[in-house]
C-alpha cells in the first residue's frame, strides 16, 4: 500500500472512530477541548499532504495515538475504564497489582506521545525539511519536548479560563507534579523509540569487509 492510500485508509479509520466516540461521551465539554486538538492534527496533515507525505508507518503510529487519545476524550482521561477491561480480558488488575492509586490512562498517552510520534517527526525533520539524518532525530526529540510543554500550557491556560470545569481537561487528579511527570513520560517515550531505532538501524548496515594480510579491504 502506497503512501497516499495509507494516508486515506488511517484518515477513514479515524473519522470512524472519532464518530462512534462522539456518542454519548462522559463529559461534552471535555469531549469538545480534547477534540480541538485531533481536529488541528487532521487539518493540518491533509493541507500539508501536497508537500509532504509520512510513510505508512508514519501515518499508521499517528493514527494509533489518535485512536487512543479519542478513547481518552470519550472517558476523560482520569476515567477510562482501562482496569475493568483488563480484568475482563486478562483475569488480573493493575491497579491492584501495581499498587496505583490514580487513573494511569493518561500518564500511558504522555509516554505514547514520545514513543509513537518520535519517528513521524523524524521523518517530517529529514524529508520534509531537509535536515541532515544524524541531526534529524536531535529535532524531533527537542519537537516532542517542545509540544508537551506547550500542551501542559493550554492545559493550565484552560484552568485558568474555565475554572472547576476544565478540571476533567487538566487531569492532574490530585497530583501537584502532574505536568512534570507527563513531559518527562514524553521525553523517556522518545528517547526508549530513537534508541530502538538506531539498534535496528545498525543490525540492518553492512558489516566493513575484512582486510587481508597486507592490511587491505577485500573489496
Amino acid at each position: 500500500m502506497d503512501d497516499r492510500r495509507t494516508f486515506q485508509v488511517c484518515s477513514a479509520i479515524l473519522l470512524v472512530v472519532m464518530a462512534l466516540l462522539a456518542v454519548s461521551p462522559v463529559e461534552r465539554g471535555t469531549w469538545l477541548m480534547e477534540n480541538a486538538v485531533v481536529a488541528v492534527t487532521l487539518v493540518a496533515l491533509w493541507v500539508g499532504r501536497r508537500w509532504f507525505r509520512f510513510s505508512a508507518t508514519g501515518y499508521g503510529l499517528i493514527t494509533l495515538f489518535l485512536v487512543l487519545h479519542e478513547i481518552g476524550a470519550h472517558y476523560t482521561y482520569s476515567k477510562v475504564p482501562y482496569d475493568a477491561w483488563a480484568q475482563w480480558a486478562f483475569g488480573f488488575s493493575p491497579d491492584r497489582l501495581m499498587g496505583w492509586q490514580r487513573n494511569q490512562y493518561d500518564r500511558l498517552l504522555h509516554g505514547l506521545y514520545g514513543l509513537l510520534l518520535v519517528l513521524p517527526l523524524r521523518e517530517l525533520c529529514r524529508d520534509g525539511i531537509g535536515i541532515r539524518p544524524g541531526w534529524a532525530g536531535f529535532f524531533a526529540f527537542s519537537l516532542i519536548l517542545a509540544s508537551s510543554l506547550i500542551y501542559e500550557l493550554i492545559e493550565w491556560s484552560a484552568a485558568v479560563l474555565f475554572g472547576d470545569g476544565s478540571a476533567a481537561f487538566l487531569g492532574t487528579q490530585g497530583d501537584p507534579w502532574d505536568a512534570q511527570k507527563d513531559m518527562a513520560l514524553a521525553m523517556v517515550g522518545a528517547l526508549l523509540m530513537l534508541s530502538l531505532a538506531a539498534l535496528a538501524a545498525g543490525r540492518r548496515r553492512p558489516a566493513a569487509p575484512a582486510p587481508d594480510a597486507t592490511g587491505k579491504e577485500w573489496s
